[in-house]
C-alpha cells in the first residue's frame, strides 16, 4: 500500500479549491455540449457529487448518451471524467418531478434501476427513447416510484452481493442499450 502523506486542513482547501475551478471552467463547456449518438439519456437522483457522477459522465460519453439529467447534484470534481462532462450535456433540476415531466413530455420511456425487481435488465426490450433513472448509492430514490410511470429493471447477478456501485450499474445499463441500438 502507498503511503500518503495527509494533507493540511489549508492543502485539503487549496484541493477543494482546485476541484471547484475545474468544475466551473467544464460547466461553462459543458454548455456547447452536443448529445450523443443514441437517444438514451441518464438520470442521476441524488447521487452522492464524489467518484461516481464524473464515472458516469465518462461511461455516458464512450457509449453516446445523448445527455444526462442530475437531479440536486451538487458541484463534483470533474478530473475522473476525463473529459466526459464537457462532452455529454447535463441537464440541472431540482427534483425528479420537473425532469420527469420534461423527458415525459418528450416522448421517453422511464426505467429505474434496482436490485430485486422481476424484470432483468438483459431480457428487456428497450425502446430507442430509454431514460435510465440512478438512485442514492445509500437512500435509493428521492421519490415515490408509485407516483411515476416507470418500469424497474434489475441486473442479474450471481454472487451475494445485492447491489452493485452505481458507476458500474450505469455503464452496465448503457453497454445493453447499445448492444440493442447500434
Amino acid at each position: 500500500m502507498i503511503d500518503r502523506p495527509r494533507l493540511s486542513p489549508a492543502g485539503r482547501r487549496e484541493k477543494r479549491s482546485q476541484a471547484m475551478r475545474r468544475y466551473e471552467k467544464q460547466l461553462r463547456q459543458n454548455m456547447l455540449a452536443k448529445p450523443g449518438l443514441h437517444s438514451m439519456i441518464i438520470v442521476l437522483d441524488h447521487l452522492k457529487a464524489g467518484f461516481n457522477v464524473p464515472k458516469i459522465f465518462r461511461s455516458a460519453e464512450s457509449f453516446g448518451a445523448q445527455e444526462i439529467h442530475l437531479i440536486n447534484i451538487p458541484p463534483f470534481d470533474p478530473a475522473p471524467a476525463k473529459g466526459g462532462f464537457r462532452k455529454v450535456p447535463a441537464r440541472f433540476h431540482a427534483s425528479f418531478a420537473d425532469c420527469y415531466r420534461e423527458l415525459d413530455g418528450r416522448g421517453y420511456r422511464f426505467f429505474r434501476l434496482e436490485p430485486g425487481c422481476s424484470n432483468r435488465l438483459d431480457q428487456a426490450v428497450l425502446p430507442e427513447k430509454s431514460v435510465f433513472v440512478l438512485g442514492h448509492e445509500e437512500l435509493g430514490f428521492s421519490f415515490d416510484t408509485h407516483d411515476f410511470a416507470m418500469d424497474c429493471l434489475t441486473i442479474r447477478q450471481f454472487g451475494e452481493t445485492e447491489s452493485l456501485n452505481v458507476s458500474i450499474a450505469a455503464s452496465i445499463v448503457m453497454y445493453e442499450y447499445v448492444c440493442q441500438h447500434a
